[in-house]
């Protein structure tokens, strides 16, 4: 029996025994840990190191944390653990109500002080209330790198999620992988980055010649396909240029079933520029992790450094 067939039951019975549809408002979407990826090692790693943090950090006031789904979403451990922002809060809060208002307060005032953006934020009101650990986790990984840098970490910890989205056809899900801690294989690609932020603070003069490259290898390889990529912010944006071109460089062929050749919502714009990250790491080509919202809203900065990842590859490949 074709595997795929089966994995679209299996896949469904299995997002329905994870998360109820009726527990996402139709047109919303939640990012989950997979169940089968929280006995990863790295990651009970991760938690028993921030379990201990925070018991050790909160000693003297006689809290002991456990588990940090159970024990951090009322925001009483967590207005301990930032005592030092001096938070206008209620010690205890006890309905639901009260507990949103005083997570609220936190989460807003953790963002202020990591100097944070909202689009910045893999953490909500909402998530940490519902006892999220993926948010959970890059919430605390994120105060204990600010106020406990010698905190050692475990690096590299990634997990594989499952985005579950209530669509009105019913239950859409997006596979990825998603780093927690900083992925320190990527440090030997640190002076890329660098490079990329020095073009765009410090040489935009050359910006438009390194565009002019880049352009030119992509049209080299989709030409055939009778496309032609002018702009860089724009057209890259659907992922569906993304998949043409990884297709071509390494030599197969996309199945139209699998992405939107025509993307019509952000939702399907998404789905293809996730599953196009997804080749990106299974062939090797990807080595640092990349949020695909960047791409889909045109962030030219991501787009260049994946761009830079194949043309370093491909740039002599004959077409």
């Amino acid at each position: 029996m074709d595997p795929d067939f089966l994995n679209a039951f299996t896949q469904a019975a299995a997002v329905n025994q994870l998360l109820p549809e009726n527990a996402i408002p139709q047109g919303e979407k939640r990012k989950l840990i997979k169940p089968t990826a929280r006995n990863n090692p790295k990651l009970e790693e991760l938690k028993l190191l921030l379990i201990d943090w925070i018991n050790a950090t909160l000693k003297e006031e006689h809290i002991v944390v456990k588990s940090l789904e159970e024990d951090l979403y009322d925001g009483l451990v967590l207005h301990h653990l930032l005592g030092s922002l001096k938070l206008d809060v209620d010690k205890i809060a006890l309905t639901e109500k009260k507990q949103r208002q005083k997570l609220s307060v936190i989460l807003e005032a953790v963002a202020k002080c990591l100097q944070l953006e909202e689009s910045q934020l893999k953490w909500s009101v909402e998530s940490i209330l519902t006892k999220d650990l993926l948010s959970t986790l890059h919430l605390l990984v994120a105060i204990a790198k600010h106020f406990e840098p010698s905190l050692a970490m475990p690096s590299n910890v990634q997990v594989e999620t499952i985005t579950i989205e209530n669509t009105s056809r019913g239950l859409k899900t997006t596979n990825a992988v998603e780093y927690i801690t900083e992925n320190k294989e990527n440090l030997e690609a640190q002076p890329k980055d660098d490079a990329f932020d020095e073009l765009f603070s410090r040489a935009p003069d050359k910006l438009d010649a390194v565009k002019k490259v880049f352009l030119q290898f992509v049209n080299q390889h989709v030409g055939k396909l009778g496309l032609n990529v002018k702009d860089i912010e724009s057209q890259f944006a659907d992922g569906v240029i993304l998949l043409l071109l990884i297709g071509q460089l390494e030599g197969y062929f996309l199945n139209l079933r699998d992405f939107f050749l025509t993307p019509a919502s952000t939702t399907e714009m998404l789905h293809n520029v996730n599953l196009a990250l997804d080749l990106l790491t299974d062939g090797g080509l990807l080595n640092f992790s990349v949020n695909s919202e960047d791409i889909v809203n045109g962030d030219m900065k991501t787009t260049m450094r994946i761009l830079y990842c194949l043309y370093s590859k491909y740039k002599t490949k004959e077409t």
